[in-house]
């Protein structure tokens, strides 16, 4: 996380909305083959993320066996051009929302990583909403199963909560909608609308 205390977020609730909204992360463990990074989708309970990967990755193996890990997830991100700044002797950066989230991992069952799958469809799917949801009960009988054999489940007690929002917060607001004007030239409405005082 970034060094400056003036970008942290400090709120664990904050994290967690964060990492709600966002749905998506890099877990990083070290395997007998050095780091691997796997890319998931995630669920967060409290203190539990839960996610599946499949058991065709590197990392899968030591999942399985139990292992501390990292999550990173991230969100909007951009480059700041220190011509925007309209003050002297600036340099180039970079604004971004990240959080980590550190933990042991353990493989969860069957049953759990079947309400896993039906946890994340039924939460994104409501996202689409006027579509008509989307339910397992729609595929060919045996084909869910058939696929579930591909992936394994798994949960992470998060033992450590960090986050980092760096969005010039150390600049003055007239800097700060100087940067967010740019930012919205250039289609980084994201960035621009979190930049923005």
């Amino acid at each position: 996380m970034h060094p400056n205390r003036k970008f942290h977020i400090s709120d664990q609730a904050e994290m967690a909305r964060f990492v709600t909204e966002q749905g998506f992360g890099t877990l990083v463990a070290g395997t007998g083959e050095g780091l691997r990074a796997v890319h998931v989708p995630v669920l967060l309970d409290a203190n539990q993320v839960r996610f599946h990967v499949s058991r065709g990755n590197l990392i899968h193996e030591t999942l399985m066996e139990g292992a501390d890990a990292l999550l990173v997830v991230n969100g909007p991100h951009a480059y700041v051009s220190p011509d925007w700044y309209g003050l002297d002797d600036r340099v180039p950066t970079w604004n971004y929302v990240a959080v980590e989230l550190e933990g042991r991992v353990r493989p969860i069952d069957r049953e759990a990583l079947v309400r896993l799958l039906d946890d994340l469809s039924d939460l994104h799917e409501a996202k689409l909403a006027p579509k008509p949801v989307w339910k397992r009960a729609k595929m060919s009988e045996g084909r869910f199963d058939g696929l579930l054999k591909a992936i394994d489940g798994f949960e992470m007690e998060v033992a450590a909560w960090r986050g980092t929002a760096k969005l010039d917060q150390d600049k003055s607001d007239e800097v700060r909608h100087r940067i967010a004007d740019a930012l919205d030239g250039q289609s980084e409405t994201a960035m621009a609308r979190l930049v923005r005082p």
